[in-house]
């Protein structure tokens, strides 16, 4: 599992029009990408990083400080460049096996006491935010395989 963390001031999430999740106050935007491989664990790993990592300021974590995180689903972090044009989505987790690894993030998020705003999965969405710093860092459930 991958997530791309962003530390912002605000953020919001629009399908269609419509804002289907906000924050209003300094928090994170995470885009959370699933692998094929990704499971349970993955998901543990990751909520207790997003959580717990000191990634705002005064080296806060989200548990700290109370801040919100706002999750949206990316399958495009798994896209493949290093050969051709077109990037390869063989890596990324089929929507099926994927939605209910991102609601489990969420939730596992939720269950640390982390109040969680959320896009709409396999929807086009439109993301706005006001990036702090700006500040944003990678996070891997385990060590990318470099091979």
């Amino acid at each position: 599992m991958r997530a791309v963390a962003a530390r912002v001031t605000r953020a919001s999430v629009r399908v269609d029009g419509e804002v289907v999740g906000q924050i209003d106050e300094p928090g994170l935007l995470v885009l959370l990408g699933v692998r094929r491989t990704d499971g349970p664990a993955q998901a543990e790993v990751v909520a207790r990083k997003l959580h717990e990592l000191r990634l705002l300021r005064d080296e806060q974590s989200c548990a700290d400080a109370g801040a919100p995180l706002l999750v949206v689903s990316q399958f495009t972090l798994y896209g493949d460049t290093r050969k051709g044009r077109r990037p390869s989505w063989s890596a990324a987790a089929a929507p099926e096996d994927a939605e209910p690894l991102v609601d489990l993030v969420v939730q596992l998020l939720r269950d640390r006491g982390a109040k969680v705003e959320t896009g709409r999965f396999r929807a086009e969405m439109a993301v706005e935010s006001l990036n702090d710093g700006p500040f944003t860092v990678l996070i891997e459930s385990e060590a990318p395989n470099t091979s």
